[in-house]
């Protein structure tokens, strides 16, 4: 099982559409606090339609919790202000991939600490982000390709 971690999400429609994404690709939800809306809002399940009630969700108070409850876990830091492209990354099982704000991205102190663990999507020259929702599913089809574990094509 890989992990997304989304830390102090902001956007309703964003989250219902990763956790939806979660649900159909057997991933882990994690969200850490605080959030800018109730996890009860229509507009977060209206997003994740009905697989809502199928999300695999864990909340966090902080992201200093999440690490202590997974002391072994491999933690990837995504954002647009580093240089390592994900692709570069080798993914194993397991593996959490943390996404921040839409408005700010992660923090300064999370990127610094965690160098060696942060990613990025390369964009052309004057870009400033790609959307939440969507940085998540390229880097966690990603980690599933190179797992071989995205499942069987449909028709």
């Amino acid at each position: 099982m890989l992990h997304i971690v989304l830390i102090e999400p902001e956007i309703p429609q964003n989250t219902g559409n990763i956790a939806r994404l979660c649900v159909a690709t057997g991933t882990r939800l994690h969200l850490v606090g605080p959030l800018g809306f109730s996890i009860d809002e229509k507009a977060v399940r209206r997003s994740g339609m009905d697989y809502w009630e199928r999300l695999d969700l864990r909340t966090w108070e902080s992201f200093a919790d999440i690490e202590r409850a997974h002391p072994g876990g491999r933690f990837f830091f995504l954002s647009s202000k580093v240089q390592r492209a994900y692709w570069n990354q080798s993914f194993q099982e397991g593996d959490f991939l943390v996404f921040g704000r839409e408005t700010k991205g992660l923090p300064a102190s999370l990127l610094n600490s965690h160098q060696d663990t942060s990613l990025t999507i390369p964009m052309t020259e004057g870009t400033r982000s790609i959307n939440l929702a969507t940085s998540t599913g390229i880097v966690l089809y990603e980690a599933l390709r190179q797992l071989n574990l995205a499942g069987t094509p449909r028709r």
